[in-house]
């Protein structure tokens, strides 16, 4: 079996920290069952999931102080989940998702390392069929418009999980859909604005430059 090399890291909210096992780099690859391949998902893409990228500190940061009271949140291609960490450690009413098969197992290891109670998460696509997740007060995610094709996925998915008032906060860095993906959420009745922001990530690997994008429906 593949063993996966792993690092171990500790990011600081304010006066939270949160301690994070992630994968070391964007090499890393294990799929001895086929699970990822079966669900379509590349050698090359498989790492993803499970490093800490700057859009995901952008949006733990944001979570760090938000308020969630009475809420019920979902993050929406949580990958390695720092947002949904943070939003654990202070008792919010978080639920997580992702596409990957892997994302489980890190998620759970995470939330033992923090001392928490473990994240619901449920692994799921956004053209999957209807998933009883139910329906969020607020839906959160980091760098998810991949491709022009997300842009109808990821608007669908988040309007099948929104409550009749709902809140959505995405980070993006950049990759050139939010345009489009803006002009989709505002078709299904969501009031739309974004703000640009510039922040040094702690472990100063790169530089976060992109927009926070934030959608409500009341």
């Amino acid at each position: 079996m593949t063993t996966l090399r792993v690092r171990y890291q500790t990011l600081e909210f304010g006066t939270t920290d949160i301690h994070i096992r992630s994968l070391r780099d964007n090499q890393e690859f294990s799929d001895d069952e086929g699970a990822a391949a079966a669900l379509g998902i590349s050698s090359a893409s498989w790492p993803i999931f499970g490093i800490v990228w700057p859009s995901g500190e952008v949006l733990a940061h944001l979570m760090a102080e938000f308020d969630f009271a009475g809420k019920r949140i979902l993050e929406v291609g949580c990958g390695i989940a720092l947002a949904s960490l943070i939003l654990n450690h202070r008792r919010a009413d978080i639920t997580a998702t992702d596409y990957h098969p892997g994302v489980a197992d890190f998620l759970n290891k995470n939330t033992q390392l923090n001392k928490d109670r473990l994240i619901p998460f449920v692994r799921t696509g956004w053209n999957d069929a209807l998933s009883d997740l139910g329906l969020f007060d607020v839906i959160i995610g980091s760098d998810l418009l991949y491709e022009a094709e997300h842009v109808e996925l990821l608007a669908g998915f988040i309007n099948q999980h929104a409550a009749a008032q709902c809140q959505v906060i995405l980070i993006d860095p950049g990759r050139g859909h939010h345009a489009k993906f803006s002009k989709k959420m505002l078709s299904l009745g969501y009031s739309h604005s974004q703000n640009k922001v510039q922040v040094h990530t702690q472990e100063g690997r790169q530089n976060f430059s992109g927009q926070i994008l934030r959608y409500q429906r009341i």
